[in-house]
């Protein structure tokens, strides 16, 4: 059997009632060489029965049950691993492709920018009806934004790239799999290990849609706050980045110690990522910083209202 071009992976736990949608948003599509294969953690939700229907009625499509939870990461893991396409498309179960020209329109991207390790579209947000509320779009404008840009942003700024369903990648890049060291930012730590193999293309088109609801992974791990403690860990592993020198990366890591100072006293998690990132910077050069912060803030707080001011003055 020869190899699709690209791979449609859907790793889902218990999203039986938008896995429907998330597969019909692939089926329909313009572009036709790909392969779509779904894999259920072991939801017990009948999500199953959906993947099996659907596997049943259409040869693109594979489903795979595990018999026991593996966990998220592990899913993800599970379909790279399986996927037989020199492209990956990941769209979470509860998400979907925005438009029937979504797949077309990132594997141009990424044919026409062959030194790209990823293509990245904006994306819509969708409510649990799958209404629109939102479009983020936080890279800027379309076209080739540079590793060493991109990477500085992401570590200073947080996941600027966006979730798997917003991206597509090289299956040969991405090889190693994702982290499972992290829970929280494991998407951005793949897209920080792809930018060290080449630039991203990036597209202001919504080609995808991004669902927000209280069931989502991410909105678990709010509770226990895992994305400060992550974050600080990426810029221990990322930081010192050759990509990245000439970079304020000193800077990014005291932004990011100063903001995190209260949470530590609550998460022993954060604080001993925070001690790592101190050790790193130097406990004079926080302090200095620290001074220096407290100093200019004044300033910084009346340029702020002078500025919101005169805005309200032309409007």
């Amino acid at each position: 059997m020869s190899s699709p071009r690209v791979s449609v992976l859907i790793p889902t736990y218990r999203y039986a009632g938008y896995l429907r949608e998330a597969i019909d948003s692939v089926l329909t599509h313009d572009f036709t060489d790909f392969e779509l294969l779904a894999s259920d953690d072991c939801s017990g939700d009948g999500s199953a029965a959906i993947l099996q229907e659907y596997a049943a009625r259409d040869a693109r499509v594979r489903a795979h049950i595990h018999p026991a939870n593996v966990g998220m990461v592990q899913n993800w893991n599970w379909c790279l691993r399986k996927a037989r396409g020199e492209l990956v498309k990941f769209i979470f179960g509860d998400d979907k492709l925005a438009r029937p020209d979504a797949l077309g329109k990132m594997v141009a991207m990424l044919d026409a920018h062959p030194q790209a390790a990823l293509a990245v579209s904006a994306r819509n947000v969708i409510d649990e009806e799958s209404r629109i509320v939102a479009v983020w779009s936080h890279l800027g404008d379309s076209g080739v934004h540079a590793s060493a840009d991109t990477m500085f942003r992401c570590l200073a700024e947080g996941n600027m790239i966006g979730e798997p369903t917003a991206v597509m990648f090289r299956r040969s890049t991405a090889a190693r799999g994702f982290s499972e060291a992290y829970a929280q930012m494991v998407d951005l730590e793949m897209w920080l290990h792809l930018l060290g193999h080449g630039p991203l293309v990036y597209t202001t088109e919504p080609l995808c849609a991004f669902r927000r609801h209280p069931l989502q992974q991410t909105e678990v791990n709010k509770e226990t706050d895992l994305q400060s403690s992550e974050i600080i860990r990426l810029i221990l592993e990322y930081g010192a980045s050759p990509l990245l020198a000439g970079r304020d990366m000193r800077g990014v890591a005291f932004r990011r110690l100063y903001k995190t100072r209260k949470a530590a006293s609550k998460n022993p998690a954060i604080a001993a990522a925070r001690a790592q990132l101190l050790a790193r910077l130097g406990r004079p050069a926080y302090c200095v910083r620290w001074v220096r912060r407290k100093l200019c803030n004044p300033f910084t707080a009346f340029t702020r209202w002078a500025f919101k001011s005169k805005a309200r003055e032309r409007n």
